[in-house]
């Protein structure tokens, strides 16, 4: 028998040790974790609110207009069973987590779905002026439906604004789960916890970075890479970061934050600004005023003409 066979034995031997290293864990475990959500059937229902916002949009449902009201209907009841299913277990970790038994879990969760659908006819709108804004940002643009269906950055958002609801109302795990998965798929990480209005549009879109405490204005435009952050975090007097409290930045209407650019900390972009791409930026901004770096000293350099022969290059010789 080869030495290097992986034995029942060793199997056995095996799953001992990792069995070993669960004991005592704490968050990196799910066992006996019933009342965790099932991220899988978060995107689920993601894709069915999407199918709402966007009726017709995937292709996996032939919307009319004979047969929308019936659709979006049949949608909406799915959405309700599901999603306040998925809540309940979330108030259930958190209340396992905080040793608490308050029994009104299930009561708690088909509130918060109903707060969500009712809230659908205004996401809804925001989103038409994100969709109308990308395509007056973007020059390329050729359609309203080339931008819902192509571009990241209404993925992105539309999913914000789902999550965001959910966050306002305190939900665990779910609205980061949702901005999370919409952050691996477009390379665009919003918190679900900032507060972002009307009209906004991130153009490209990978890198950008967006805080739980950020606030941003009315017809906001930010280009790939920017990052609206926080400094390093204050830390109590055993050392662990104070967690809490406005720490990102504050950007009013208007404003326009180019490529790579970085603003860190509880500061304020002014109406109207202009931040440029690739600055750091830990001050507030005055309105109105435009934000660059001085233009670098670019060094030519004139290749040197290598000299070469008139002969055909061999391809094989011998």
């Amino acid at each position: 028998m080869p030495k290097n066979k992986l034995t029942d034995k060793k199997i056995e031997n095996l799953v001992g040790e990792i069995a070993r290293t669960y004991k005592g864990d704490s968050g990196i475990n799910f066992i006996d974790a019933s009342d965790l959500p099932v991220r899988a059937e978060i995107l689920e229902i993601l894709d069915l609110l999407f199918e709402v916002l966007f009726p017709g949009y995937t292709g996996r449902r032939t919307v009319t207009k004979s047969n929308i009201n019936f659709i979006v209907g049949d949608i909406l009841c799915q959405v309700y069973t599901d999603l306040a299913g998925q809540i309940e277990r979330a108030y259930k970790y958190r209340c396992r987590m905080e040793k608490c038994d308050s029994g009104g879990c299930r009561t708690m969760a088909e509130d918060v779905t109903r707060h969500l659908l009712a809230q659908l006819p205004k996401i809804r709108q925001l989103l038409k002026g994100d969709v109308a804004a990308a395509f007056d940002g973007d020059p390329a643009a050729k359609s309203y439906e080339e931008i819902v269906i192509s571009y990241p950055c209404i993925i992105a958002i539309a999913t914000f604004r789902i999550a965001h609801e959910l966050y306002l109302k305190q939900v665990p795990l779910i609205p980061r789960i949702m901005t999370e998965c919409a952050h691996a798929k477009t390379g665009i990480d919003i918190h679900p916890g900032a507060k972002i209005g009307r009209n906004f549009f991130i153009d490209h879109g990978t890198g950008v970075v967006i805080g739980e405490t950020t606030v941003i204005g009315n017809n906001v435009k930010i280009y790939q890479g920017a990052t609206l952050g926080a400094l390093s975090f204050p830390k109590d007097e055993r050392g662990r970061i104070i967690k809490g409290g406005k720490r990102h930045p504050t950007i009013e209407d208007n404003v326009t934050i180019y490529a790579e650019a970085t603003i860190l900390g509880d500061v304020v972009i002014g109406k109207d600004a202009i931040i440029g791409g690739n600055i750091w930026i830990k001050e507030s901004v005055p309105p109105g005023v435009t934000v660059t770096t001085p233009n670098p000293d670019l060094v030519y350099t004139k290749h040197s003409q290598k000299k070469t022969n008139n002969r055909a290059p061999n391809v094989s010789e011998g």
